[in-house]
């Protein structure tokens, strides 16, 4: 038995204090976005609770689906690394980025460079691209795509190209040939009205190809900060694909509060179990319970 927690849309905070130039462009407005709308929202106190609980469950793998920081400011960027040094060794923390890792021009580079232990396949795979990335944690197949893009201001969307595309159905289809659990991760949401126009994932149509073409047994997202479950069209059979809040939503905020995804996958490749069971903030003193359970399959 295997058991994975999962969550997304960190948002690390306190948001260090940017220089006047590294506020030019898109920055600004995030910015003002954070001052305005998020700083008495997204706190590290629920964070930690959340990260306390994971932790106290002794989770075999924890994957972040995106946004780590903010508006990919280099102090950012140190001090989350530093964050993820603190919750465990690299080895069993996969991660991809979402929009706000990518936030300008350079940052997605900067990002892979910086959080690199944590993105890294152990076996080669014949492509220079970090992404897609596959690590195997017992019987369970672990690929990350990554669907960030620097954009204009105002618009969060996201991109999965053909290059990740064709990478992926090789990764998908050696999985199954070693009889492993297909587990995907992507920050935006694979699938139609997830989100509004400026926000949405382009290229959908061409991430479910791969998904119906090849099959998997479950995808992971977040960017929505909303937990949610919905389906996509698989090889045998149709794919859940499950988002989750973000991991620093405080209780009576706008958005649902934080909320982790905890898996627990068994039996083999001739019959697959899944089960989600959603641990959530239940009030401001940030306890936590279970709040939702759902056998996948």
């Amino acid at each position: 038995m295997f058991h994975l927690a999962h969550i997304s849309d960190i948002h690390l905070s306190p948001l260090p204090a940017p220089r006047l130039f590294e506020l030019m462009g898109k920055r600004l407005t995030g910015y003002i976005n954070w001052k305005k709308n998020r700083t008495g929202e997204m706190g590290r106190q629920t964070l930690d609770a959340l990260m306390e609980s994971i932790k106290q469950k002794q989770a075999d793998h924890l994957v972040i689906t995106g946004d780590l920081v903010n508006l990919s400011l280099p102090k950012e960027f140190a001090a989350a690394k530093d964050w993820l040094v603190a919750q465990g060794p690299a080895s069993d923390i996969s991660l991809t980025f979402g929009n706000h890792d990518a936030y300008v021009g350079g940052a997605f580079k900067k990002a892979c460079k910086t959080f690199r232990p944590w993105i890294t396949s152990e076996e080669a795979h014949g492509w220079s691209a970090l992404f897609p990335y596959m690590r195997v944690r017992g019987q369970v197949a672990i690929i990350a795509v990554s669907s960030a893009i620097a954009t204009p201001p105002f618009f969060a969307t996201g991109h999965f190209d053909s290059a990740q595309a064709y990478h992926l159905a090789d990764l998908l289809r050696e999985a199954k040939e070693r009889n492993l659990f297909r587990m995907v991760m992507i920050h935006h949401p694979p699938y139609k009205n997830a989100t509004n126009w400026h926000k949405k994932l382009w290229g959908i149509e061409r991430f479910q190809r791969v998904i119906k073409q090849q099959g998997a047994e479950l995808v992971l997202h977040g960017h929505t900060h909303v937990p949610s479950l919905e389906h996509i069209e698989g090889k045998e059979r149709d794919v859940p694909v499950v988002g989750v809040a973000s991991a620093s939503q405080a209780f009576g905020g706008k958005k649902p509060p934080a909320n982790y995804n905890w898996f627990t996958i068994d039996g083999d490749c001739e019959s697959w179990h899944c089960g989600l069971e959603r641990y959530t903030i239940i009030n401001k003193e940030n306890e936590i319970n279970c709040t939702e359970k759902v056998p996948l399959f």
